[in-house]
């Protein structure tokens, strides 16, 4: 896989960015096999509530759902070595509400999947969170 842009291959921004994606997509949400692919065997998170889930929590959490819209704004993939990047970025939910984002994601064999993710939720301009 390139890193540069502009190369014919995918670069590491476009594969984790539609990674990222795809965890916000119902039918894949719904796929408890399309989740396992996704999270790394040891996957955590770290939820805007302070909370830690593990991957088995996560699947249950994630396939028994139905998410809403989510837009993703200042998204940057940086490689941490050839099989590790930090993945940062912004989600805004249909509600408005906003969150400053960040994920873990390792490489294994050709794919990659998400080692752990956090979020923070961002407070409105009278400082209120949603």
């Amino acid at each position: 896989m390139s890193l540069r842009r502009g190369s014919a291959q995918p670069t590491i921004d476009d594969v984790l960015y539609e990674a990222e994606m795809a965890l916000t997509d119902p039918e894949v949400r719904r796929s408890r096999e399309h989740v396992e692919a996704l999270l790394h065997p040891e996957f955590s998170e770290t939820g805007s509530s302070g909370e830690v889930y593990d991957r088995e929590r996560m699947i249950e959490m994630m396939t028994g759902e139905s998410p809403g819209e989510v837009i993703i704004r200042d998204f940057v993939a940086a490689p941490m070595s050839e099989d590790i990047a930090l993945v940062t970025y912004r989600s805004v939910g249909l509600s408005g509400q906003e969150a400053r984002r960040s994920s873990v994601w390792i490489r294994v064999g050709e794919r990659w999947q998400l080692r752990h993710h956090q979020g923070t939720r961002v407070p409105d301009r009278w400082g209120r969170l949603h």
